[in-house]
């Protein structure tokens, strides 16, 4: 027999009567979902009312015929919530961590700002000044990347090309860890994240921040950021190859139909074909001037639509895997309408990650944040959403 929660209504448990359908049970402004069925004999019913029930959701539709329904107001009304998956409490060590992540974003993005700013001013970049935050981001990535990852997915589209560089970073640091690349690899993957579009900074600012498409002149145009990249990195001192490779071949094609050189698969090492996947993921889940970002499943769709011909498939099946169907950061609807942040990563099971729920669909409001382990629950979930596509500000719950 099946039962919508939607045709539910709830009444006073004094008003309970033998034969009505039980969907859930509230005590406390607390919901528990009920084993659903009609209330079988008089000895139940003064069951639930010893154990301090105080209201009961049932549905008009399969209750027996002749049941009486006296629906109290629902001025605040409670949300159903798992009784296998009560509050957790978040433990001193994900704080600290998600402290040091904030502290690594921050000076990620003005390291960032620093580098564009002396590139416009004709100055000399020297990759020592990365080193010490390179080895911040690979610690804290190889130790924990939940934390990173959390802060990282915090997006303001005025700030796009500073996150947009720090993201890639992250995120190349965390696919590389997940291939077994070597520490100086890795060093280097964060480095070149940092400054693969500091070409950008010559680019004309009515182009890069154009609230629209680009005109097939305007495209050209931008294609030459990578063009003035070549000039810019060839005066920076102490660069390693992979570091110049991620800012040279990012916009490289397996096809041959890339740019700024137009390579071919056989030209294009790994971490050239990692770069081009990052790159394009984070630039289509990000909010720009002229679009809104898509959230994760939506940009994996286009990531794989571009094998093979653009991008390397079996490397982007493999990014997917690295950072999971349901990457920590993302925004994600339950099946119970509840909705929350992707909080812990489980890679075992990555379809059953740890949730942060601070909002619910089902009743339009916030509700008290609640850590959801999929492991452990009957809950499922729906879609994974974009924060454009939610309907409150999200970004407060980022925070531990």
């Amino acid at each position: 027999m099946q039962f919508d929660p939607e045709d539910s209504i709830k009444i006073s448990i004094d008003t309970l009567t033998v034969g009505m359908f039980v969907t859930a049970i509230e005590d406390s402004k607390r919901v528990n979902l009920a084993s659903a069925g009609r209330v079988p004999s008089e000895k139940a019913l003064n069951q639930l009312i010893k154990k301090g029930v105080k209201y009961a959701w049932v549905d008009k539709k399969l209750s027996a015929a002749g049941s009486v329904f006296k629906p109290v107001e629902l001025t605040e009304p409670a949300l159903p919530e798992e009784a296998a998956t009560p509050l957790k409490r978040k433990t001193v060590s994900r704080f600290s961590q998600q402290k040091k992540a904030t502290k690594i974003i921050r000076e990620a993005k003005g390291i960032a700002s620093k580098i564009l700013t002396q590139t416009f001013e004709g100055k000399t970049i020297h990759v020592s000044e990365l080193d010490d935050l390179a080895e911040d981001m690979i610690e804290s990535i190889l130790l924990d990347s939940d934390a990173l990852h959390c802060v990282s997915a915090l997006r303001n589209k005025d700030e796009y090309l500073l996150e947009h560089s720090v993201n890639v970073a992250t995120l190349l640091v965390t696919f590389g860890k997940h291939l077994g690349l070597a520490k100086e690899t890795l060093k280097q993957l964060a480095i070149g994240g940092i400054i693969h579009d500091v070409g950008k900074i010559k680019v004309d600012d009515k182009v890069l921040h154009k609230p629209a498409r680009l005109t097939p002149e305007e495209f050209e145009h931008m294609k030459l950021h990578q063009v003035y990249a070549k000039d810019i990195i060839n005066t920076v001192t102490g660069l390693g190859d992979v570091s110049r490779d991620v800012c040279l071949m990012h916009h490289e094609k397996l096809d041959g139909n890339g740019y700024p050189a137009g390579l071919t698969a056989d030209q294009i090492p790994l971490h050239g074909r990692m770069s081009c996947i990052v790159d394009i993921y984070d630039a289509l889940t990000a909010d720009r001037c002229y679009k809104q970002g898509m959230s994760p499943a939506e940009a994996f769709k286009i990531l794989l639509s571009l094998t093979p011909n653009h991008l390397d498939r079996e490397l982007v099946y493999k990014f997917i895997n690295c950072i999971g169907i349901f990457p920590v950061g993302a925004l994600v609807e339950l099946s119970d309408g509840r909705v929350g942040i992707v909080w812990t990563s489980n890679p075992s099971q990555p379809l059953r990650p740890e949730i942060k729920c601070f909002y619910s669909r089902k009743y339009h409001r916030f509700v008290d944040v609640n850590f959801v382990d999929m492991k452990n629950a009957q809950l499922t979930i729906n879609k994974a959403i974009s924060p454009s596509q939610l309907e409150v500000d999200p970004k407060p719950f980022y925070d531990v």
